[in-house]
C-alpha cells in the first residue's frame, strides 16, 4: 500500500514546494517594488516641487495613507469576494497600473508656487504613481490570504511570508542608494522598475492559474472560505496598535536625532528603516533570533539608554560609537515589540484584519512624528515621548488582576489625587504638576482601564507632557515644519547663538545688538571668502545680489546704499528670527527693507526670468547635508541665467563629510565656466574674533574679470576629475564622501 501512495505523496510534496516558491517570490518581488518606488518617484519630482524636507515628509504621508487603503482593500476583498473573483479584480487593477508606466511627471502638470505645497505634492504623487503603488500595497495581506487557501503546506499559518515580504523591502531599500542610484539615472531606474512591475504581474497570473486549473485546490479554497474566524476584540486591536506604533515612531525619531546632532551622512535614514524591516524578518517566525526573555531584557536596557540620549546632546560630539549604540537600542526595542506583535497575531482567518490594524498603528507613528509633534512640541520631543510608550509595553501586556475591592479603592484614591493635582496645576500653572497629572492618569489606566482606553490615555499623556517642558534661559524656542529653532546667549564669550537642532547656524556679539552696523561673525567674518567677494569692486558696484539661505542675515551688513539684496528662504520662521531686532540686528540694521522670497530657492528663481544679479550666493548647505537638487548641472545653469554677464556664483560648501566641490567642478567644466576654491584654516586671531572656518567655491564665465577677488592668493583653480555629471536625473552623494576619497 505504501508503494502505491508514495508517488502521490511525492507529487504533492513537489506541488507544495512549488507553491511555497511561487508565493514567496511573488511577495518578495512585490515588496521590493513597493519600497523601491518611494525614493524613486520622490527623486523624479524633486526638481519640480523643490527640495524642501516637506516634500519628503508629504511623500511619506502619501505612501502611508495609500498603504492603509491597500490593506483595507485587501481586507474587504478577502472577506466578501470569492477567491477567483479576488484574483480577477486584482489582476485588472494591475493591468490599469500599466497605464502609469514608465513613471514620470504627468504631462501638463504645473507647480503653483503660491498654492498649498502639501496638497499639490499629494496630487502629483496620486497622478504619477498612485494606482501602481496601491496595487503593490495590498499584496502582503492578499498573497498570504491566497496562500492559506492554496492547499500548500503550512497554509494555516502563512505569516512566514511576511518575513519574505520584509526581506524584499529591506533589500530594495538598501539597493536604491547603494547600487541603483550610484550606477543608473532616475530614468533608467524607472525603466527597470517597469520591467519588475510587469514581472510581478506574471507572478500574479501564475498564482491565478493554480486556483483556476486545479480542482483539489478549489475544494480546499471552498473549505477555507467557509471556515469562521474568531471575533476580534477591542483589547486585541489596542495591543496591535501599540506594538506597531512604537517601532514606527521610534524609527523616525532616531533618524531625526542622528540627522540633527551629526548631520545627514550616508545611511542615516536607510539604516534605521532597513533594521526596522529586518525585525519583521527575525521575529515573524516560529523561533525568534533570541529567546523572548532576552528580548524583553534588552528592550528594558535600551529604554533607559534612549531616555539619556533623547534628553541630552550625546551625539553632538560626533562619536560614531554613540550613533551605533542609539541604533542598536532602537533595534532591540523594535525586535521586542514586533516579536510581541507576532505572538499576539490572530488565527489565519483574521489575517487581513491584523495587517490592517498593524498598518494603522505604523501610520499613527508616522502621523505623530510628522504632523502632531511639530505642531504641539516647541522642540524635538517625540523621541522621549515614544520611549515612554516603549516603557509601558511590558505593563500593557501583563496587566495586574485586581479584586473588585482593591479596584474601587484605587479608583477613589486616584480620583482624589488627580483632582488635587489638577486643581494645583490650574492655580499655579506649574508644569511639573501638569506632567504629574498626566503620569497619574497613565498609571491608573494601566491598572484599571481596558487596553484600548490605556492606549488613548498614553498617547494623550505623553503628548500633553511634552508641551509643558520648557528650556530655561532661551530667548526664543519654537519649531517649524523644517526643524527646531532656539536663540540663546553664551555669556562667557559674549555671544548670542542661533541653533537649528543642536547645530549653531548664526552668531552675533551681544555688544553689537544695538550697534548701527554690526560686524558679521562665523562664516561671514570680514576676512573670510564670502565677505571678500561681497566687499570686492564687482559686488560694491552691483545693483542686485542674491542670497539663497537667510540664516540670521549676517551677510546683510555688506550691503551698500542703493543695492537690493534678494533673499531666498524656505522656512518662514528663519525669516521671523532674522528680522526680529530683539533677537538679532543684522537685518534690521542693514537690510530691513530688503525682500525675502519664501519657498524653495530653485522653484522661485525659475519664475524670475527678468532678474539679473551680479553675485548669487548659495548658502543652503546646512547641517552637513547635500541638497542635491541645488548642486546639479541644471541648478548651476539656472544660477548662471540669473547673473549678469560679468557676475559670479558662490557656493558655501563647508562640510565635515562631503567634498561638494567635486560635482561642482564637473558641472562647471561641462558649462564652460571657470571655478575656484577657497579653503584654508583660520588664524588664531580670526578664531578669537568669532570666525568659523569655511570652504567656498566661486565660478564665473571665462571672460569675467575676478582678479580683484583672486589677488589675496588663497583661491585656487579647480579642475574636473572627469567623473559623471550630477543632473536632475543622476546624482551619487556616496561618491563624494570624504572618507571614501
Amino acid at each position: 500500500m505504501s508503494d502505491v501512495s508514495l508517488p502521490g505523496s511525492a507529487a504533492r510534496a513537489r506541488d507544495g514546494r512549488g507553491l511555497i516558491a511561487l508565493f514567496t517570490v511573488t511577495i518578495f518581488l512585490s515588496a521590493s517594488l513597493l519600497f523601491f518606488v518611494q525614493p524613486l518617484f520622490a527623486k523624479l519630482v524633486l526638481p519640480v516641487i523643490g527640495g524642501a524636507p516637506a516634500v519628503w515628509t508629504t511623500a511619506m504621508l502619501f505612501f502611508q495613507t495609500v498603504l492603509i487603503c491597500g490593506y483595507l482593500y485587501a481586507h474587504l476583498l478577502v472577506r466578501y469576494v470569492p477567491i477567483r473573483w479576488q484574483l480577477g479584480v486584482h489582476l485588472s487593477f494591475w493591468a490599469l497600473g500599466l497605464l502609469f508606466l514608465p513613471l514620470a511627471i504627468p504631462e501638463g502638470w504645473v507647480f503653483d508656487p503660491n498654492g498649498p505645497i502639501t496638497l499639490q505634492t499629494q496630487g502629483l504623487f496620486a497622478l504619477g504613481v498612485g494606482l501602481p503603488f496601491a496595487v503593490l500595497s495590498a499584496n502582503a495581506p492578499l498573497i498570504q490570504a491566497w496562500y492559506r487557501r492554496s492547499g500548500a503546506p503550512s497554509g494555516d499559518d502563512p505569516y512566514f511570508l511576511y518575513g519574505a515580504s520584509n526581506l524584499g523591502s529591506m533589500v530594495s531599500l538598501l539597493a536604491f542608494p547603494l547600487v541603483a542610484e550610484p550606477i543608473f539615472g532616475a530614468t533608467a531606474i524607472g525603466q527597470g522598475w517597469t520591467i519588475g512591475f510587469i514581472a510581478f504581474g506574471m507572478c500574479l497570473m501564475a498564482i491565478a492559474w493554480t486556483f483556476f486549473a486545479r480542482k483539489t485546490d478549489a475544494a480546499t479554497t471552498r473549505a477555507h472560505t467557509h471556515t469562521s474566524a474568531k471575533p476580534i476584540t477591542a483589547d486585541q486591536i489596542a495591543i496591535w496598535l501599540l506594538l506597531a506604533f512604537v517601532p514606527s515612531s521610534l524609527m523616525l525619531a532616531v533618524t531625526s536625532k542622528i540627522s540633527t546632532d551629526m548631520g545627514t551622512i550616508p545611511m542615516v535614514w536607510v539604516l534605521p528603516l532597513a533594521l526596522f524591516l529586518a525585525t519583521f524578518v527575525l521575529t515573524f517566525r516560529t523561533r525568534a533570533i533570541l529567546p523572548d526573555p532576552w528580548l524583553k531584557a534588552l528592550s528594558g536596557f535600551s529604554v533607559v539608554f534612549l531616555i539619556y540620549v533623547f534628553t541630552t546632546s550625546a551625539l553632538s560630539t560626533g562619536k560614531l560609537v554613540m550613533v551605533a549604540a542609539l541604533i542598536f537600542a532602537f533595534f532591540a526595542i523594535a525586535l521586542y515589540a514586533h516579536r510581541q506583535l507576532y505572538l499576539a497575531r490572530p488565527d489565519a482567518g483574521n489575517l487581513t484584519t491584523f495587517y490592517l490594524v498593524m498598518s494603522v498603528g505604523g501610520a499613527l507613528g508616522g502621523l505623530f512624528n510628522s504632523i502632531i509633534a511639530p505642531t504641539v512640541f516647541d522642540t524635538m520631543r517625540e523621541g522621549s515621548a515614544t520611549v515612554v510608550m516603549a516603557a509601558i509595553i511590558p505593563l500593557f501586556l501583563n496587566r495586574p488582576t485586581l479584586s473588585p475591592t482593591a479596584a474601587r479603592r484605587i479608583k477613589a484614591l486616584g480620583a482624589l489625587a488627580g483632582g488635587l493635582f489638577l486643581a494645583l496645576a490650574v492655580l499655579t500653572s506649574n508644569a511639573s504638576l501638569l506632567i504629574g497629572v498626566a503620569g497619574a492618569a497613565l498609571g491608573l489606566s494601566l491598572l484599571l482601564a481596558r487596553p484600548l482606553v490605556t492606549f488613548a490615555v498614553a498617547m494623550i499623556a505623553v503628548t500633553a507632557s511634552g508641551t509643558f517642558l520648557q528650556f530655561n534661559g532661551a530667548h526664543f524656542v519654537d519649531r517649524s515644519f523644517f526643524g527646531a529653532h532656539m536663540v540663546r546667549d553664551d555669556h562667557a564669550r559674549g555671544l548670542r547663538l542661533y541653533m537649528n537642532g543642536t547645530t549653531v547656524h548664526g552668531i552675533q556679539r551681544l555688544d553689537d545688538l544695538t550697534a548701527q552696523r554690526p560686524v558679521p561673525l562665523s562664516y561671514y567674518h570680514p576676512e573670510l571668502p564670502m565677505a571678500q567677494v561681497l566687499q570686492s569692486d564687482l559686488a560694491r558696484d552691483a545693483s542686485d545680489i542674491g542670497i539663497v539661505g537667510l540664516g540670521i542675515g549676517a551677510l546683510a551688513c555688506y550691503r551698500t546704499p542703493g543695492q537690493t539684496y534678494h533673499y531666498y528662504e524656505i522656512d518662514s520662521m528663519v525669516d521671523q528670527i532674522a528680522r526680529d531686532p530683539a533677537l538679532f540686528s543684522y537685518m534690521s540694521a542693514c537690510a530691513g527693507d530688503q525682500p525675502t522670497y519664501l519657498g524653495d530657492a530653485r522653484v522661485v528663481l525659475e519664475g524670475q526670468d527678468d532678474l539679473k544679479m551680479s553675485v548669487v550666493v548659495i548658502d543652503a548647505y546646512s547641517s552637513d547635508s547635500v541638497p542635491v537638487h541645488l548642486t546639479t548641472t541644471e541648478a548651476m545653469q539656472l544660477y548662471l541665467d540669473r547673473t549678469t554677464k560679468d557676475g559670479v556664483v558662490l557656493y558655501h560648501i563647508s562640510n565635515r563629510f562631503y567634498d561638494i566641490d567635486v560635482p561642482l567642478a564637473r558641472s562647471a567644466a561641462a558649462l564652460g565656466l571657470k571655478i575656484w576654491l577657497h579653503q584654508e584654516p583660520l588664524t588664531k586671531t580670526q578664531y578669537l574674533q568669532g570666525a568659523s572656518a569655511s570652504s567656498v567655491v566661486m565660478l564665473a564665465r571665462p571672460d569675467t574679470d575676478v582678479e580683484s577677488i583672486l589677488k589675496d592668493g588663497n583661491w585656487r583653480a579647480v579642475q574636473s576629475d572627469g567623473g559623471r555629471l550630477w543632473t536632475d536625473d543622476y546624482a551619487n552623494p556616496l561618491s563624494i564622501l570624504s572618507a571614501l576619497r
